[in-house]
């Protein structure tokens, strides 16, 4: 019997279609989106290392190097004498192997245990960490390990990194040693599921539904989906609608939303709902012309780009918390002028203190600050205040100012091609197609934008390179705040 991985495993526990094309026909994943949960998950693990082990006397198993049978080999060595911490020890029973990320030797009780900890880059424990946690400590058991105490080590999003590379406190640990051993002919009884599975000649037939993005978004999504005719305006297209509801219509046979009864849904979905069986766009002009006439000059319009980090990298900043490192703003006077100012800051250094200076110089000290979704802006810049106290008078007197674009947008417009959502990158195509997101070149959006920034800010970024980068964010940000003014000149009515 071939042994499964722990993560086999729990793909079963997932879906059992899942695990079959995982083994069978794993050319057809895609890994894109768990790409960056994996490259989190190596640098939380690797600061873990500095945390359990400060004197630097543990091992690491280093399989890619070894192989699984000298990787296993290795570990039970370790496991057997007992003498130093293991990181990424390999532990195997018949039919299942796992590799666990921490374990410390425990003699507390005079004999040999160990203190098995999983270390995850949530800031909490999810209710598959369980199941992790005890199809780990089952194969451990199995495999003739005694465990002394079973946990589960998660970052503290309130730990505020001090700088010197210190990281003690990132990562606070929950004990689940009962919930885990409790679970112990449950996990049997998914190791003898999961072979059964495996050794099936045909593909499992199982319909696509809830269990493809939960827990985890599967990487067979697509394939699964092969040859599926999509309606034309699927039930995601309608906002805000619960589960428990789009279950509901589900069950019912509704597929396309302008198939729903106008009863089943609320005014905003109707009105979704209308749009998109007559295909036309709905605008309440004299509506949104009324919310901003109160608003005077001059006019600016701001946005952010911020970046957060799993494990914090600049001394008083906090566990993926959103440093802002970028704004565009555009400022519209009385006589119709438009200029642009932005701040970008790719020195590595932590650009807070400097961005919030260059925030308050550039906002002026009167005039509406048009923001798109103002909780976020309105969020940072508190956060900076609270950090910089000496900018708290300034950054307030901003936020004091701050109109929010979002609310005026989904109340008072909406066009079929939103499919139900009234981003600024929904809203735009079809209020101003002249302007497109697709043609800027290399960053066309935010996850592109952050993964942009954290490259111009590597070490091993060329010159050159850093320069096309910088270029890129600096075009992507301000064809943020561009759309903002065009949304408010057509809001407002205004010929500017």
């Amino acid at each position: 019997m071939k042994n499964l991985s722990k993560s086999k495993i729990i793909a079963f526990r997932q879906c059992p279609k899942r695990l079959w094309l995982e083994i069978h026909k794993p050319e057809l994943r895609d890994d894109s989106a768990s790409e960056a949960v994996f490259k989190i998950g190596h640098q939380v693990g690797d600061i873990a290392r500095t945390i359990y082990d400060p004197k630097g006397t543990g091992e690491t198993i280093d399989i890619n190097a070894l192989g699984h049978s000298e990787a296993l080999k290795r570990s039970a060595e370790l496991l057997t004498e007992g003498k130093k911490p293991v990181f990424e020890a390999g532990l195997s029973m018949q039919g299942a192997l796992a590799y666990a990320d921490v374990m410390l030797p425990d003699m507390s009780n005079g004999d040999l245990r160990w203190r098995m900890i999983e270390v995850k880059s949530s800031t909490g424990v999810k209710a598959y960490h369980q199941d992790d946690i005890a199809v780990q400590s089952h194969i451990a058991i199995s495999s003739g390990v005694r465990l002394a105490s079973v946990s589960l080590a998660h970052i503290d999003n309130s730990f505020v990194y001090q700088g010197e590379g210190d990281y003690h406190g990132l990562l606070q640990e929950v004990d689940l040693t009962n919930e885990a051993l409790s679970r112990f002919d449950e996990v049997k009884e998914w190791i003898a599921g999961a072979h059964a599975v495996a050794a099936q000649d045909k593909e499992p037939v199982v319909a696509t539904g809830p269990q493809c993005t939960t827990p985890f978004t599967c990487g067979f999504c697509d394939y699964c989906n092969r040859g599926k005719v999509q309606p034309e305006f699927p039930l995601g297209s309608l906002p805000k609608l619960h589960y428990r509801k789009r279950e509901q219509f589900e069950s019912e046979g509704y597929e396309d939303l302008r198939k729903v009864p106008d009863h089943l849904l609320n005014d905003i979905q109707r009105r979704v709902k209308e749009c998109s069986v007559r295909g036309v766009a709905y605008f309440d002009g004299d509506g949104a012309k009324a919310d901003l006439a109160r608003f005077g000059f001059p006019a600016y319009f701001l946005d952010f780009e911020t970046v957060s980090f799993a494990v914090p990298i600049w001394k008083g900043s906090r566990p993926y918390q959103q440093i802002p490192f970028q704004f565009s703003l555009h400022r519209v006077d009385h006589s119709g002028s438009l200029d642009h100012t932005a701040f970008l800051d790719l020195t590595g250094m932590d650009p807070s203190k400097v961005f919030g200076q260059s925030l308050i110089e550039q906002c002026g000290s009167e005039g509406p600050v048009y923001v798109y979704n103002a909780a976020f802006e309105s969020i940072r810049m508190r956060e900076l205040a609270s950090r910089f106290p000496e900018l708290e008078p300034g950054l307030s007197s901003i936020i004091q100012r701050v109109v929010d674009l979002l609310p005026i947008a989904r109340n008072r417009y909406y066009h079929p091609s939103q499919h139900g959502s009234w981003s600024i990158k929904a809203v735009l195509p079809a209020l101003c197609p002249e302007l497109s997101y697709a043609k800027l070149d290399g960053v066309q959006d935010g996850e592109m934008a952050i993964e942009a920034f954290k490259e111009a800010i590597a070490l091993e970024t060329t010159p050159e390179r850093k320069r096309e980068v910088e270029q890129q964010l600096l075009e992507y940000c301000k064809l943020d705040t561009l759309a903002m003014v065009r949304v408010w000149q057509i809001f407002s009515g205004s010929t500017i």
